[in-house]
């Protein structure tokens, strides 16, 4: 059962899932700019996609093309962290 969870990348979707929420709370409860969530949730949701491509037996590319474009927004928000 456990591995069917994970086998079928329903273990990616749950962590998508709670990155969604906590997402939401971020800009409506606390009051972030989208800019500011995307560059916090961002990387962490391109790469979890990476890993239910992995999960789920996907090509190569389709797990190193989230994790690529991970880099760009992590770097994102670092900037901003460090600028402030």
């Amino acid at each position: 059962m456990i591995e069917a969870f994970f086998a079928s990348g329903h273990a990616a979707d749950l962590i998508l899932a709670v990155l969604l929420v906590e997402a939401a709370w971020l800009r409506a409860g606390a009051g972030w700019s989208w800019g500011r969530v995307l560059g916090l949730i961002g990387p962490a949701a391109l790469i979890v996609l990476g890993l239910r491509a992995a999960l789920t037996g996907a090509q190569w590319w389709w797990i190193a093309l989230p994790l690529a474009a991970s880099l760009p927004l992590h770097l994102m928000d670092l900037r901003s962290r460090l600028e402030r």
